[in-house]
């Protein structure tokens, strides 16, 4: 009998000791998640705009001492938000692919990179040029990087559809995102930029990149010169090189998003770093040539960071 009442008063030691770890553990992890959030970029909960890189642009061009074959421009210092340089800043065009960095922001504010998509009919259709087919079973995280770094259309598509369901259900999301954050002259209408609707202008894709800066992932996946994966269902590796040229350069590039379609030209948005740690924001939107869009964007922060060599505010 004093077995039978000492193997059940065991019993119900465990029972309770079992129950005091669960709940144990449920407090681990929702203080996790708390910690998480806190750290997190900010979700779109909140409907007060985030004021993160703001400076005043001037009342009209800013731009003596260097002539640039293009539709608008600026340069920012990015230690005191001081505008260098601007021309048609507050312009407002097709961005074409720039659009991916609120792609990719809205996807990072919900990210799961080992989950696996299919590309489908939809995904490819009118998508321009991809290392993807029809059928493609792609990590989360590889189609965030070819979407990035090679500019794929497909890629950006299926990310869209893997976090909101449909495109037009994403668009609203980046829409949100953008006001979110303060670029109030931004308006997104799908997630590649293949849409010419898809606009903003040289002060808002300023503070479009800094804020990308703030996701650890964006900044990293678009100053790599290449990256190497593997599509599940293939056995070949795939290698994809960055279409932003400046990471070739002599300047080491924080962030940056090069954009094409016919009716933008050629567009970079991008910030850059000299040798001595100096940073400067550098956009160029409606260069006539490929090539035009990484030389005028070159001679812009050797222009930029000349004038921090000048100590021009003192």
């Amino acid at each position: 009998m004093d077995k039978i009442l000492r193997r059940g008063l065991w019993r119900k030691i465990g029972i309770v000791s079992a129950a005091l770890f669960a709940v144990a553990g449920s407090l681990l992890f929702l203080s996790y998640k708390v910690v998480w959030t806190e750290t997190a970029p900010a979700s779109f909960a909140s409907l007060e705009p985030v004021r993160f890189f703001e400076f005043d642009l001037p009342d009209s061009n800013l731009c003596n001492g260097i002539r640039l074959n293009l539709r608008s421009a600026i340069a920012i210092d990015n230690e005191t938000h001081q505008v260098l340089y601007c021309f048609n800043a507050d312009n407002k065009v097709p961005v074409a692919s720039i659009s991916k960095l609120l792609t990719a922001m809205v996807v990072l504010d919900d990210y799961w990179p080992d989950s696996v998509v299919t590309i489908t009919s939809d995904d490819a259709r009118n998508s321009s040029r991809s290392i993807f087919r029809v059928g493609d079973r792609v990590a989360v995280r590889d189609l965030l990087h070819t979407a990035l770094i090679r500019s794929d259309n497909r890629a950006a598509r299926a990310l869209a559809r893997s976090v909101a369901g449909s495109i037009e259900a994403f668009a609203a999301k980046m829409n949100e995102k953008a006001r979110h954050i303060g670029l109030f002259d931004t308006e997104m209408f799908e997630p590649t930029g293949l849409d010419e609707r898809n606009s903003s202008t040289a002060a808002d894709c300023a503070r479009l990149i800094n804020y990308a800066t703030l996701y650890p992932e964006i900044a990293r996946t678009t100053g790599l010169k290449d990256y190497s994966f593997r599509v599940l269902n293939r056995k070949r590796l795939k290698r994809i090189i960055n279409t932003n040229k400046l990471v070739f350069s002599k300047y080491k590039i924080v962030a940056g998003k090069t954009g094409y379609i016919s009716e933008s030209n050629y567009c970079l948005t991008t910030i850059i770093e000299d040798g001595r740690g100096k940073q400067v924001t550098v956009v160029v939107l409606g260069a006539p040539g490929p090539q035009t869009r990484f030389r005028e964007a070159r001679r812009l922060a050797a222009y930029a960071f000349k004038r921090l060599d000048n100590s021009y505010y003192n």
